[in-house]
């Protein structure tokens, strides 16, 4: 509509990083106080408190607080991943006014579009991961979201926005297969996750569900390895900053953050399970030995 430039957020971006991350820090400090003084007793909103204010702000306080009866957790997810799309989306104006929108471009811009959209089509499967069920939404959380998430996810998109990268057309199909086997592992992971919690009879690959201790799933990709559903996770991410080429570590900042954060993830998950479910996980780790990755890891 002639309103602004679609380059405006590319044109931006320090001052949108800078002015989000204050948001952020004052968003934070609001859910820790405001946490502090709540009566309620659903395990949702009742204050979890350590006695320590560092890590209290930092992981927060509630669960799942709520203001004028919105979720602010999936709030917050939601309005990263659309600034996240955004911001690519100004990127790719920016690359495309220029006469610089290769192939490269459009494989980034093409693989993190289909991976946010997928993510609204399916959000309901976010109701079954650790985010939701464990986390607690304090600074950690909000800063992920509503910082981490937009503006670091996108260094790749950044990054090729000043830099000219062509791929040999191997090299591109062999993305675009990373990309596909992530997509698959990740999204099908989750959705077996999610239908086996709603409808512990459904089929799974066609066949009944086995299950460890009435609750353990073990079937399908969860036979495979205990946080399979990791493994796409990782592979997609390597699918964003593969267009990039190799002549800079830079690009690679998102895959190898994730790397380490879902391993410290993994291993917190695996010592609350343990301690949930005793010798029920005991004999789920003897059946699936494998963390994330089968024969590896």
């Amino acid at each position: 509509m002639g309103w602004m430039t679609p380059t405006v957020v590319a044109d931006r971006g320090l001052e949108l990083l800078s002015a989000t991350f204050i948001f952020s820090v004052i968003v934070s400090f609001l859910l820790y106080f405001t946490g502090l003084r709540s009566r309620h007793q659903s395990s949702s909103l009742r204050p979890h408190v350590s006695g320590s204010f560092i890590q209290d702000w930092w992981l927060g306080v509630q669960l799942n607080p709520h203001f004028m009866g919105v979720d602010l957790k999936f709030f917050f997810v939601r309005a990263g991943m659309m600034g996240w799309l955004l911001i690519n989306l100004s990127l790719f104006a920016k690359s495309y006014l220029a006469g610089s929108a290769n192939l490269s471009v459009i494989l980034y811009q093409f693989f993190c579009a289909w991976y946010i959209i997928d993510y609204f089509v399916h959000e309901e499967f976010m109701t079954s991961t650790w985010d939701i069920i464990a986390e607690r939404l304090g600074y950690m959380l909000v800063f992920g979201d509503l910082v981490f998430i937009p503006f670091t996810f996108s260094i790749q998109g950044w990054w090729l926005l000043r830099n000219k990268v062509e791929l040999p057309l191997l090299a591109c199909v062999a993305n675009c297969l990373t990309f596909l086997i992530g997509y698959i592992v990740f999204r099908g992971a989750n959705k077996q996750k999610h239908l086996f919690k709603n409808n512990p009879k459904a089929l799974i690959w066609g066949k009944p569900p086995k299950v460890v201790g009435g609750k353990l799933l073990i079937s399908g990709y969860w036979g495979i390895a205990r946080h399979c559903n990791y493994l796409g996770d990782l592979l997609l991410a390597l699918s964003f900053s593969l267009p990039c080429g190799a002549s800079s570590a830079i690009p690679y900042f998102y895959p190898t953050y994730l790397l380490i954060l879902l391993i410290w993830r993994e291993r917190r998950d695996e010592a609350r399970c343990s301690a949930k479910y005793k010798d029920i996980w005991a004999e789920y780790c003897r059946l699936v030995p494998w963390r994330i990755l089968p024969y590896v890891y």
